[in-house]
């Protein structure tokens, strides 16, 4: 993660910014008086965030998550060979 970045200062390094986060992913914090204020990330870095955050409060797919999780720690799961022959691929 890139260090906080005063807000006073964040409109010069506002450009750079593209950059430096797509060499060291996460989110930049910019702070107000030594407080954070707002977080700046890549976008597609923030629509991860968002899906995952869809994904997660979707009671019935978290459900088949963990019910497919626990199948394949149950050696339940189905060959990637099997799957393309059954799936005519």
């Amino acid at each position: 993660m890139l260090n906080d970045i005063p807000i006073t200062e964040a409109r010069h390094e506002l450009t750079s910014l593209p950059e430096r986060l797509a060499k060291n992913p996460g989110a930049v914090t910019l702070t107000r008086r030594g407080k954070p204020v707002l977080a700046v990330m890549l976008w597609g870095f923030y629509e991860s965030l968002m899906e995952t955050m869809e994904i997660m409060s979707d009671e019935k797919l978290m459900s088949m998550l963990r019910r497919g999780i626990r199948d394949v720690r149950q050696g339940k799961g189905v060959s990637w060979e099997k799957a393309k022959k059954d799936l005519r691929l």
